[in-house]
């Protein structure tokens, strides 16, 4: 899924970065021209929520968009996300998920 999204962004002109959990938060610490954060809520070493609270500790101004197969009632009822967190639901389109970049990117 990584491999798909990261390819998907670059074709819709965007540079893009790829890790995993802890991993990530040292490509954000090497790359602060890295504006978005965009990663799963489930994943093995570190839930998405994990990472963005590491991730905007380390960087305030980053924007943050989560990724999940799951119903955004079942993420937010069960305190897997807050209420106002950025959410992109899969399956999505391609321009579904340009929308959901934009979206994140401009506030």
């Amino acid at each position: 899924m990584r491999e798909f999204v990261s390819s998907a962004l670059r074709d819709l002109g965007y540079r893009t970065r790829e890790a995993n959990g802890a991993a990530a938060v040292e490509v954000l610490a090497a790359h602060p021209e890295v504006e978005l954060l965009l990663t799963d809520v489930v994943m093995p070493d570190m839930n998405g929520r994990q990472l963005s609270e590491k991730a905007t500790e380390m960087r305030p101004d980053l924007r943050v968009l989560f990724m999940t197969g799951y119903t955004r009632n079942a993420i937010v009822h069960n305190g897997v996300l807050d209420s106002d967190a950025r959410l992109l639901t899969k399956p999505f389109t391609l321009s579904h998920l340009a929308s959901k970049v934009r979206e994140a990117l401009s506030g």
